[in-house]
């Protein structure tokens, strides 16, 4: 009777061992990370997705949320994903991230297709919506500052097999052989080296993404996505009429490499926003002619050369320089110029120099103050550096579409981080998202 008895109470013991079991199972806090959890809890409290649409209005089923859809695109950038296989592989394992994001865990998540329709079909103007959104409330909280503006691009490769070095295939960067797997991509050329004695440059088939950082806090303000053929001094200015469409930029000092070094964007920063331009010269392979101290040039003879009257031509004005022989009838030229011999009545070199009355050239870039403001250029690269490590660095869409998208759900990512680090007032930095990750 005791056996029986005792092996009774085994049993109960073991049915209940059973189901403890299963409650912990069934537990989804259990398999995530406290503070990862709290991250993304504090992530999407604090994201305003009221704009956004929840279904589309098409006849039929209703499918997954579009909110649920964008918030799980975000936890791929947050999570540094550069596919959506990996981040489905990521919400199986972290059930209750999906349910942060607002899918039904007691069902089964979207499949690879569901989410690789919903980031090629969306309408990219909806996430610029929100990112401008996100913007204007981080400038009215006093975190985004518009008083210094740094402009850079960051090349993006395409999903391409012709971008692949180790790739054997002929003509790669031909432009007339374009890639099947993207027809919209274009063939570009980046700087591989920043030694200033190298210039060594890539060719890759892809976009870019021309992105205005705030240089006090390293957060976006705008962003546009181009194919990789478009000069960045091109879209500069619509960059900035689109930005102070809703933020002012008047009264600011723009801060660009030499490759923004063009005259409309001078003028226009200085008469249209009221600004200053913090732009390195680029010499554009001209020659810098010996001069006197008084500024007149040296011909191939050595001898000072004339003033003979002033030339306007494409927008500037140039100082002209003759031979001093040019109206001797008796002198005879040292060097025996070939246009010295020509038998016309002016003889002689000639040449030119711009007279500085542009803003262009009336910048001084060799004092301290442009030094140490040009200095503030580097925030670009950091920002461009933290978000090539949300995985886009290399794209796994085949569109245009798709690369607008990822990359402003990229930005909307780093801003959202931001915000939430500001309102919660955490300790980690407003940029740093391995840390808001870490100590969240």
């Amino acid at each position: 009777r005791d056996d029986v008895e005792s092996r009774g109470l085994g049993d109960v013991y073991k049915r209940q061992a059973v189901i403890y079991r299963q409650e912990i199972l069934q537990d989804i806090t259990l398999f995530t990370s406290q503070p990862k959890a709290n991250f993304y809890s504090d992530l999407f409290l604090h994201l305003d997705l009221s704009e956004f649409s929840e279904f589309n209005a098409n006849i039929g089923r209703k499918g997954f949320s579009n909110q649920a859809k964008l918030r799980a695109a975000i936890v791929m950038k947050c999570e540094c994903f550069s596919c959506v296989t990996d981040l489905l592989d990521y919400l199986q394992n972290n059930l209750l991230i999906a349910h942060y994001c607002g899918f039904n865990i007691m069902k089964p998540l979207p499949s690879y297709w569901t989410l690789d329709r919903f980031i090629n079909s969306l309408d990219n103007d909806l996430l610029q919506n929100l990112m401008h959104s996100q913007v204007k409330k981080l400038y009215e909280l006093g975190v985004i500052d518009t008083s210094f503006i740094v402009l850079d691009s960051t090349p993006i490769m395409a999903n391409t097999s012709q971008n692949n070095p180790k790739s054997f295939k002929k003509d790669k960067f031909n432009p007339d052989n374009q890639p099947k797997s993207d027809k919209d991509c274009a063939l570009g050329v980046h700087t591989a080296s920043n030694q200033h004695n190298e210039k060594k440059c890539e060719f890759y088939w892809g976009y870019k993404n021309h992105v205005p950082v705030d240089c006090i806090t390293g957060l976006p303000i705008f962003e546009l996505t181009t194919t990789a053929d478009v000069s960045d001094s091109t879209v500069a200015l619509d960059i900035l009429s689109q930005t102070n469409s809703f933020l002012p930029v008047n009264e600011c000092t723009f801060i660009a490499d030499k490759a923004y070094d063009v005259k409309a964007i001078y003028n226009t920063v200085k008469d249209v926003y009221e600004g200053d331009c913090v732009i390195p010269l680029n010499k554009r392979n001209t020659k810098n002619p010996k001069k006197l101290s008084s500024g007149h040039p040296i011909c191939e003879a050595g001898l000072a050369m004339n003033k003979d009257g002033k030339c306007r031509s494409e927008g500037r004005i140039r100082q002209k320089y003759c031979c001093p022989f040019r109206n001797s009838k008796s002198g005879c030229c040292p060097c025996n110029h070939k246009n010295w011999n020509n038998g016309k009545k002016h003889r002689g070199c000639t040449k030119y120099i711009t007279v500085h009355d542009d803003y262009r050239l009336s910048i001084d870039r060799d004092c301290i103050s442009f030094k140490k403001i040009y200095s503030l250029r580097t925030e670009a690269e950091r920002y461009n550096a933290r978000f090539k490590q949300t995985g886009q660095e290399r794209l796994w869409g085949h569109s245009e579409n798709a690369a607008k998208n990822l990359n402003t759900i990229a930005h909307i990512a780093l801003l959202a981080v931001a915000y939430a680090a500001f309102i919660t007032k955490s300790n980690y930095s407003v940029r740093c998202l391995k840390s808001a990750k870490r100590i969240a």
